[in-house]
């Protein structure tokens, strides 16, 4: 091995990457000194910023008691007030909580306890899943199964599991028709959906799978209205479970703590993780309905699946004291408030611009999509990279964003996600679409396409 090569298997086996060696609120340091304003909380996960003194004491203090206990023989004190937080007043009916490490351990225990639920009911053969293309919902097997993300499929294919199916995604950009109205799209959708029930059998659905916002695989895509409310009436009819990804846009970061809430609407299970924790430790969760976990205990009496980690009492410490935090300083209001702004500065700054199709999301949660040509929607060649492109000239500027391809149709098309900290302020704000819109123009001039 070359003596400058990393042993660490990083993202790109071909170089690596900077090291981090310090954080201060919104700002990552590099160690060579470089401040990096963290303008998408990484992956949409560091909801508080970096080094917030409240966490890292409270990870210390449970540190100083015990660190770990297998589930298998002990809960801990965090763990359950944790849980009571998020679940002791019954949120959209859902009762109970599970902790895991991550989105993905989340998402296959969604699945797991809706194909048991079925089980335990004498529905056996409610073995099928619906979800949509340009979704993404882990990396697991499972989890890459139920998605519908092309790029990361598909040299799995072959591993991955023909129970899942696909529908087309509510991503109005794309898929609305010019000549259509939004409530018509609803409604072309909802007969895809039912059409596709009938297709496998109504009585063969265990559950539809969907992100309230879709995150990083299309760019921040809210649902348009009544479609949430469609998919549950769908879901109810035919006797199959609501399973909602909020991974990335859960726990505050579209303006209220659950997604859902914002759609008049709630799940029968829901995945969460990134925001829960805010990065200071590991953490996932599946929330679940009382109905679901209480046919489980008065069957066979236990959920049959679990990892070593299984609600781990220093991540369940972190997640608890990021929680208070998010809630004692009403930094939802803050999303929201901070949210409008970076929606005016994003239209201000790229609503004319001829390379930006789409800006879009909810909260401190926001896509810009690129395109060659704005009148058709064309998206830019995938050969020229243009999203990589744009991440390394932020990074130059002092900005982390998260970038990413395959927008359109999981081949073509660039975005940028933007998902800053709850606490960024109002500078910060205006901070980072500058310094965006100064990597976007830099990125297009070197593929020879000026602002």
């Amino acid at each position: 091995m070359a003596a400058n090569k990393s042993r660490v298997m990083h993202r790109s086996l071909r170089e690596t990457p900077p090291k981090a060696v310090g954080g201060d609120g919104v700002w990552l340091i590099a160690e060579d000194g470089h401040r990096i304003l963290d303008s998408s909380g990484g992956a949409a996960v560091s909801c508080l910023g970096h080094q917030h003194p409240r966490i890292l004491a409270a990870i210390a203090k449970q540190a100083s008691r015990i660190a770990y206990a297998h589930t298998g023989f002990f809960s801990s004190e965090p763990a359950e007030e944790l849980a009571e937080r998020l679940v002791g007043h019954e949120p959209g009916g859902l009762g109970y909580v599970y902790f895991v490490s991550g989105g993905s351990e989340a998402i296959e225990a969604s699945i797991k306890l809706a194909r048991q639920y079925f089980i335990e009911r004498g529905e056996p053969k409610r073995a099928r899943f619906i979800a949509r293309r340009q979704s993404y919902h882990g990396n697991t097997l499972g989890a890459l199964s139920a998605g519908g993300n092309a790029w990361r499929r598909e040299p799995y294919a072959p591993l991955l599991s023909p129970s899942f199916s696909h529908v087309t995604p509510a991503f109005a950009y794309h898929e609305k028709r010019d000549d259509e109205s939004e409530a018509a799209f609803v409604a072309r959708l909802a007969a895809e959906l039912e059409a596709e029930f009938q297709r496998l059998g109504p009585d063969t659905v265990a559950a539809f799978i969907a992100e309230p916002v879709v995150g990083a695989t299309a760019g921040c895509v809210p649902a348009p209205e009544g479609y949430f409310k469609t998919v549950r009436e769908i879901c109810n009819r035919h006797g199959a479970l609501l399973i909602l990804d909020e991974v990335m846009c859960g726990m505050g970061r579209t303006g209220t703590l659950h997604a859902w809430e914002q759609e008049g609407i709630s799940p029968d299970i829901q995945a969460v993780a990134k925001g829960l924790g805010g990065g200071y430790q590991p953490i996932g969760a599946m929330l679940a309905s009382g109905t679901i976990v209480d046919t489980v205990r008065n069957g066979s009496g236990a959920f049959q699946h679990g990892h070593t980690y299984l609600a781990h009492p220093l991540a369940c410490a972190a997640a608890l004291e990021v929680q208070k935090v998010i809630a004692e300083e009403k930094l939802l209001d803050q999303v929201k408030e901070r949210g409008r702004q970076l929606e005016q500065r994003l239209t201000e700054r790229f609503g004319n611009h001829r390379h930006v199709g789409d800006i879009r999301g909810r909260g401190l949660f926001w896509g810009v999509e690129l395109v060659a040509d704005r009148a058709t929607r064309q998206p830019f060649d995938p050969k020229l990279k243009l999203h990589q492109r744009i991440k390394s000239a932020a990074f130059a500027g002092g900005l982390g964003c998260y970038p990413s391809g395959g927008t359109a149709d999981g081949q073509r098309g660039d975005h940028v996600l933007l998902a800053p900290p709850y606490i960024a302020t109002s500078g910060d704000i205006d901070m980072i679409v500058e310094r965006l819109g100064a990597a976007v123009d830099s990125a297009l001039k070197n593929i020879g396409h000026g602002a």
